[in-house]
């Protein structure tokens, strides 16, 4: 696929929003199940399909972002929005350093589900339910980040440090030695992965313990820490604003996502939507 080399700007555009669409579709496509015991359950043939799709998306995600190549000059401040523009110049080595040992949370929703199924208030089968649809979701989250920034909508805000006042000395040297990822900062993807992770976090929980009342710790906890990384990313001088929003967006509509198309439900006709997604399911 070396043709994607040639990518011009209006293309990689358009595969972009296809992968979106892509992404939304995919969701979109539910299997209803007879009811079960287990409020979340897997099936054959939609999960083969939604595990192959996230795959996919997550694959040609990363191709397009490795093709991104650094533009000949740097974007005008002028152009990032309003609300944006006074993070231009920022960096924080500090800020940066916190914000990637924040992945390690990461496994919070696989230690909520090991927890629950070493205390006997789960099992392996619920387990490995919501493994699967955790790593669709990240795939399929992953896969929307990537092929967003290869659109290079604009530079991360360290790359102003040379101009602006506000630049630090480490900020300068970072932005001498960036490579052409650093002209796509829309949209976060630590944003995205971390409302990923607090969404399932807080929805493991909640099935597995229906009626402890820390339910709602565990949901203020789970989101807040999701926050936190997206502030450090801001602080960091990593990403704007706007890109956390919709980092944070993305996450948690993806994720809504995949739990609803795995819900066993009642009705015969239902309607649910999340953040960039919908869906219908009719049981005949």
């Amino acid at each position: 696929m070396a043709f994607l080399a040639r990518y011009s700007y209006g293309k990689r555009l358009f595969v972009s929003v296809a992968l979106f669409f892509f992404g939304a579709t995919t969701l979109t496509y539910a299997e209803e199940r007879q009811q079960s015991h287990t409020t979340y359950e897997l099936g054959f043939a939609r999960d083969l399909t939604l595990t192959l799709s996230a795959a996919t998306i997550s694959g040609l995600g990363t191709l397009l972002y490795n093709r991104m190549s650094a533009p000949s000059s740097l974007q005008d401040q002028d152009k990032l929005l309003p609300w944006d523009r006074p993070l231009a110049g920022r960096y924080s080595e500090g800020a940066d350093r916190a914000s990637d040992i924040g992945t390690v949370l990461a496994v919070a929703p696989l230690t909520v589900g090991a927890i629950a199924w070493y205390q006997g208030t789960s099992n392996g089968t619920e387990f490995a339910t919501f493994t699967l649809m955790f790593a669709q979701a990240l795939a399929i989250g992953n896969g929307i980040n990537l092929a967003a920034r290869s659109l290079e909508v604009w530079p991360r805000p360290y790359m102003y440090s040379p101009s602006t006042s506000s630049g630090t000395d480490a900020g300068k040297e970072k932005a001498k030695s960036a490579k052409a990822e650093a002209y796509g900062s829309f949209f976060s993807g630590h944003a995205t992965a971390a409302f990923t992770v607090a969404t399932f976090t807080d929805e493991w929980f909640r099935t597995t313990y229906p009626n402890s009342p820390y339910k709602g710790i565990m949901r203020a906890t789970a989101y807040s820490l999701a926050g936190l990384e997206s502030a450090l990313r801001v602080a960091a001088g990593k990403h704007y604003l706007t890109d956390v929003v919709v980092g944070a967006l993305v996450g948690t509509g993806v994720s809504i996502g995949i739990l609803e198309m795995h819900r066993n439900r009642n009705e015969n006709f239902s309607v649910w939507a999340g953040p960039g997604v919908a869906g219908i399911t009719l049981r005949i």
